[in-house]
């Protein structure tokens, strides 16, 4: 009998059976988990024939759940269908809208679910100074988060120029997360040679940016850990995930972003079953899903080991991977496919202090020359920076559905001033305009579309709603509300994964033939990704790093 273990609770000790896949020893064998109070109380050996098996539940090692549109208590009854049982979350989206008290409702919010929440003192916030956003975190208001319990790291410190050139504020950061004992997330996309040794040796532990396997190389060999990402927005599984066959203890799985529609196809589960059916070996896997998570933040999940909490998965197959139950702290919270966990009311929290808008707010006199336009390209956050002879009617600039070259406006949300306009090309829409407050990083009001009427008919029915994402156009107006700092729904998950469905197919109704519309979209206001994008201030050249005119007079 364990210590501690007064023999009158026998009766209380669950037990649950199965082939056990032990990842610290490297075996798989028969026997049956006794749980107690939450914890494994012991693991007996046995011998006999299960057709179950027992594997450690899943962890997101990177995540904005705001991009799944709902709030962690909504975001956990989703996952943990899909066998997650722990997250490790940036809560960067609603920092840009609502400060410390945007981080402050995610940890809160988490508290009324099982799924295990780790959240992060967002580093940059607002993420660029060529946009407007709702607050900004300086380093002391970044020290006052790392101070709490709940704030287990820095957040990914996506200035990595700041960090090689010795930023003031930057290093600041930085440095009062190794004051604290708290780790320093990574974002260094295409980081090389000497700049990437400086970067690891500041303190970053981890990147999720890599695209091809000798640049992830690189970085395990500065020592930092690459999570092998695959999101809504971006993928590089099948880039990195030859990793797995030498550096497995390198590795964890994380998806960035997943929006509703995928989140209730599936999550960490869906990298795994690929990583299996690609031949590597259910120990070397579970320890990139589970184990490495967990022990590099210090996570308190359980690895199924004598005396940890209760977190693990009873799966059908090693093959199938079809999730029978999940388990957390000895508690069944998902079963085949059907969340267990409550629902519960999120509270509303918002930052919008913008009025509607009229028609002439969206019109553009022609400044004479050619226009600068966008070059939106499918599945890519990247863009083109195009030139064009802009269609002229009645001396306004104005969209032309021929060549595909629509207008785009970003509309400030946290003040009234004056849209900005410009030119965009490859969205398709032949009617109508689609917008969204979802619009990286600082969450303005982005919209596209064919006639002035339709762009300002979706606008305002976001600023009516306080946010969300609409469509205007011939077949009437549609949304989907966020009322939740303008980014997230307080609605039942399978709801909000139904109607971000319904949004997409009326944008293609509409014409558009991008595979995710609404997603390219939400990208197109984030100045610093190359090459021309458009924030509330402007149309930002990338390369030149400066704004420029929309029109480009020769």
């Amino acid at each position: 009998m364990k210590e501690g273990f007064d023999s009158g609770m026998k009766k209380d000790v669950k037990t649950v059976s199965g082939n056990i896949v032990d990842v610290f020893n490297s075996e798989i064998y028969p026997g049956t988990l006794e749980i107690f109070n939450g914890k494994i109380l012991d693991i007996r050996r046995e011998r006999r024939n299960y057709k179950t098996y027992i594997i450690p539940g899943f962890v997101d090692s990177h995540i904005h759940i705001e991009s799944s549109m709902l709030p962690p208590s909504e975001f956990a009854r989703a996952a943990a269908v899909h066998g997650t049982v722990a997250v490790v979350s940036d809560p960067h989206e609603i920092a840009n809208v609502l400060g410390i008290d945007g981080v402050k409702y995610m940890i809160e919010d988490a508290k009324g679910v099982p799924v295990k929440f780790s959240f992060s003192a967002p580093s940059c916030v607002p993420a660029t100074p060529f946009e407007t956003a709702g607050a900004v975190l300086d380093p002391s208001k970044v020290e006052e988060l790392l101070k709490l319990k709940e704030i287990k790291y820095l957040g990914e410190v996506m200035d990595f120029q700041g960090v090689i050139n010795g930023d003031p504020d930057v290093m600041t950061k930085i440095h009062s997360a190794v004051r604290y004992s708290k780790l320093i997330d990574g974002h260094a996309p295409g980081l090389r040679g000497k700049d990437l040794a400086a970067y690891a040796n500041a303190g970053i532990s981890t990147n999720h940016e890599c695209v091809t396997y000798e640049e992830a190389l690189e970085d395990i060999h500065v020592g930092m850990k690459v999570q092998i990402r695959e999101g809504s927005t971006a993928g590089n599984f099948d880039a990195l995930v030859p990793l797995l066959e030498n550096y497995a203890d390198s590795c964890m799985f994380c998806s960035d972003d997943k929006h509703p529609d995928d989140l209730r196809r599936g999550h960490i589960n869906e990298m795994v079953k690929r990583s299996l059916d690609r031949g590597f070996d259910i120990v070397k896997v579970l320890r990139v899903a589970s184990v490495n998570p967990v022990l590099h933040y210090g996570l308190d999940v359980g690895l199924l080991r004598t005396g940890d909490d209760a977190d693990f998965l009873e799966v059908d197959s090693l093959k199938n991977l079809n999730i029978i139950n999940t388990y957390i702290k000895g508690e069944v919270v998902a079963r085949r496919g059907n969340s267990l966990i409550d629902r519960i009311a999120p509270k509303i929290l918002n930052n919008f202090q913008v009025g509607v808008k009229k028609v002439e707010d969206f019109t553009l006199p022609c400044g004479g020359g050619r226009i600068n336009v966008i070059g939106a390209m499918d599945g890519q956050l990247t863009t083109e920076k195009l030139t064009a002879k802009p269609k002229v009617k009645s001396g306004y600039v104005v969209s032309d559905i021929e060549r595909d070259i629509l207008k785009i406006a970003v509309v400030n949300r946290y003040k009234d001033v004056k849209p900005m306009i410009g030119f965009i090309r490859n969205f398709g829409l032949k009617k109508g305009a689609i917008a969204s407050s979802v619009a990286h990083d600082s969450h303005n009001i982005i919209v596209v579309g064919v006639g002035d009427e339709d762009i300002c008919g979706a606008v305002n029915l976001i600023i009516e709603e306080q946010g969300g994402i609409s469509a205007a156009g011939g077949d009437g107006k549609v949304i989907l509300p966020l009322p939740i700092a303008g980014i997230m729904s307080n609605k039942d998950y399978s709801a909000v994964a139904e109607r971000y469905t319904v949004m997409v197919q009326m944008a293609k109704s509409m014409g558009s033939t991008l595979t995710a519309p609404f997603m390219t979209l939400s990208f197109m206001a984030l100045p610093v990704i190359p090459r021309l994008k458009i924030s509330d201030r402007g149309l930002f050249d990338s390369d030149q790093f400066r704004f420029i005119s929309v029109f480009d007079v020769p």
